[in-house]
């Protein structure tokens, strides 16, 4: 793991540009770092939402995890054909995909589905749903602990919500649901009182719907940067993400995680257009573009500035040029992960170097079958 030339490629002219570059021996880590933190295999939920692909799902099933988050119906339905015994599609099913999701549950009917409702249309709505087709959904309140994204406050509201779920005959409680992405002081503790505050109240709503005599709701906390408190909580499910493949973003912000950067971007200098200019073949289209400059952190390329990107392009100032030259070929770590993987068909498989395959990102799109 402390190889500098782990990245690159040993035989990179076949490899079409830009690429985006995994290794299975850094996911590897990550897994086993993942496992270790939270202690309890049993206790761990990730996220697929940053990789949608079945060998990095089936990695982890290898590993003794069972238990997955997902965003979309095709993220569910791919943990499905990977028979992953639990799933969490944490987010509301709306529209058509409140009737995919009960189709879902239809068609793998070993997996158990369960999804997030925050307010008591979408409950009833789903409640319907599992009446005429004859099964029972499991449902998580989704609680909002100060994202303002999702979810309803850990108040009397969230208590009375909770009730009328676990007294529906077609609709199982499971819990409470809990994303706090909003937390991200890069002091861990400062990060982690912010943490422990904001969850103050939804113990307290558990507390409360225990007094109700309803079976005590199971909890699902956090993401990756709040995965490290949320692993000393008893019983709590931690639901990390971005912890699979990492990225430059969250390992600049969180080094005391130790966490590898999995997944790489190969890309070759399309054009020297003027002094002390580069231009790659790194755009929008690749390349997730929602971030500040820099968007990337190259592993090999030192003293240049990311001054512009578009479709096709990414624009750099570069102080030494008596190296570079067009079409050679540099490696960086994307800014932010998640939305760069949604960019590309396949995922680039390389071990020693080399490439050794091609993992197709299934789930990129909006439709699998369901």
């Amino acid at each position: 793991m402390k190889d500098n030339n782990w990245y690159s490629l040993t035989h990179p002219e076949d490899v079409i540009s830009p690429s985006l570059l995994i290794y299975p021996n850094r996911i590897q880590h990550n897994i086993e770092l993942m496992i270790s933190m939270r202690g309890d295999v049993n206790l761990l939920r990730p996220h697929v939402k940053t990789y949608k692909n079945a060998n990095i799902i089936v990695m982890q099933m290898d590993a003794g995890i069972q238990k997955f988050k997902c965003a979309t119906i095709a993220e569910a339905e791919l943990l499905g054909n990977c028979k992953a015994k639990d799933v969490l599609l944490a987010m509301q099913p709306i529209g058509p995909n409140t009737k995919r999701f009960v189709e879902l549950i239809k068609a793998y009917g070993n997996t158990k589905f369960s999804t997030l409702v925050d307010n008591s249309k979408s409950l009833q709505l789903l409640g319907d749903l599992a009446k005429a087709n004859n099964i029972k959904i499991p449902l998580w309140i989704d609680i909002n602990n100060g994202m303002n994204r999702t979810g309803i406050a850990a108040d009397q509201k969230a208590l009375a919500l909770y009730r009328e779920l676990s007294e529906h005959e077609h609709l199982i409680a499971e819990g409470l649901h809990v994303y706090d992405g909003h937390l991200r002081h890069t002091d861990p503790t400062i990060r982690e009182a912010e943490c422990n505050t904001a969850f103050e109240p939804v113990l307290s709503l558990k507390a409360n719907i225990e007094k109700l005599d309803i079976p005590s709701p199971k909890i699902v906390a956090g993401g990756s940067p709040t995965f490290p408190f949320h692993c000393k909580r008893d019983g709590v499910e931690a639901s990390p993400g971005t912890t699979l493949l990492w990225d430059a973003g969250y390992g600049s912000l969180f080094p005391e995680m130790h966490f590898l950067p999995a997944a790489v971007l190969m890309t070759r200098i399309l054009s020297k257009p003027t002094t002390g200019i580069l231009c790659f073949d790194l755009g929008h289209k690749s390349l997730a573009p929602e971030m500040p400059f820099p968007r990337i952190a190259f592993l090999d390329l030192k003293h240049s500035k990311q001054i512009s990107q578009s479709e096709e392009h990414l624009v750099v100032e570069y102080d030494d040029l008596t190296i570079p030259e067009v079409g050679d070929i540099h490696y960086a770590v994307p800014k932010h992960i998640c939305p760069t993987v949604a960019k590309y068909d396949t995922l680039t498989v390389v071990k020693d170097n080399k490439v050794i395959d091609h993992w197709p990102v299934t789930a990129r799109t909006q439709k699998s079958t369901i």
